[in-house]
């Protein structure tokens, strides 16, 4: 069974930071891909950024291009979302997934396990 918890959200600044950090047990972290999804508007859940098994390839939604990395340390069986000049649009409930293969995708129903999502509040 594979467990993931994410942490690190909280309140912040128009204009600020925040890294989620999304912690996973489970001896295959290293063989699959994460991701990381928001909720949205007729969206149960919206694609923010995957990482591939290896940390080679990353994907960003246009909305996040530029100000979120997603990296990822399979020794500490950790995936990050660094999010840098945040703004109100960015508040949801971030939750971190664990994809079916070694390389992501933007589709929720490639992705096999979640996380109970990490709140991140961006104020005006």
């Amino acid at each position: 069974q594979v467990q993931l918890v994410e942490s690190g959200g909280g309140l912040v600044q128009s204009g600020g930071s925040l890294i989620l950090s999304c912690a996973a047990s489970g001896r295959t972290f290293s063989n699959s891909a994460m991701a990381w999804f928001r909720p949205a508007p007729g969206k149960e859940r919206e694609f923010v950024a995957d990482i591939s098994y290896n940390g080679g390839t990353r994907y960003y939604a246009d909305s996040v291009k530029g100000r979120f990395t997603i990296s990822r340390d399979n020794a500490k069986n950790t995936v990050y979302l660094q999010m840098n000049t945040l703004t109100p649009e960015d508040t949801a409930v971030y939750y971190c997934a664990r994809s079916r293969t070694t390389y992501g995708g933007s589709y929720s129903q490639d992705y096999d396990y979640w996380g109970q999502g990490t709140q991140v509040t961006v104020s005006s």
